[in-house]
């Protein structure tokens, strides 16, 4: 990301989605449409502060573009839903120029997180401090958490971008 000071407003801002966001997929393994709703919300009004004009204007594609790729993989049952919809609220906190980054950054959060909650949810302790949390005994995999590593450690990485 080329806008340090703009990394560290987008953190600040995010942080609180991003957490809710993990925390709700994995507790219900859904991702509540107003926290997609916030985070595109955030964007708008962090980002015409915190970007240049064009800048702002150019990432509004992204969202659109991984809305549509993501309503794809919806569709053939590869991504759900509400994953789709905040990868899309997400896409615009990404520079473009970042793209490849962002997607060597995303698999290694997705491995490191998938790893984790499958070891994290065979510990009994665990399990008694979050009953009937639904990605403790469900197959698939609560992407949110994964979804929302990436954003914040992609922000946290681009503190440290010089400007």
């Amino acid at each position: 990301m080329a806008y340090p000071d703009a990394a560290l407003w987008f953190l600040i801002t995010t942080l609180p989605i991003a957490l809710w966001v993990a925390w709700s997929d994995m507790a219900t393994m859904k991702i509540p449409n107003k926290a997609v709703l916030a985070l595109t919300a955030v964007f708008a009004v962090v980002g015409v502060l915190v970007l240049p004009l064009p800048e702002y204007l150019w990432r509004w594609s992204h969202l659109v573009v991984v809305l549509l790729v993501g309503f794809l993989l919806n569709l053939t049952g590869a991504l759900g839903a509400g994953d789709a919809k905040f990868a899309a609220a997400m896409a615009p906190f990404f520079a473009l120029a970042d793209w490849l980054f962002v997607l060597i950054l995303f698999s290694a959060v997705l491995i490191a997180a998938f790893i984790t909650h499958r070891a994290v949810r065979r510990i009994p302790a665990v399990r008694r401090a979050f009953p009937g949390w639904e990605s403790w005994t469900r197959k698939d995999f609560p992407m949110g958490l994964a979804l929302s590593g990436t954003l914040v450690g992609y922000l946290a990485l681009a503190l440290r971008t010089p400007a």
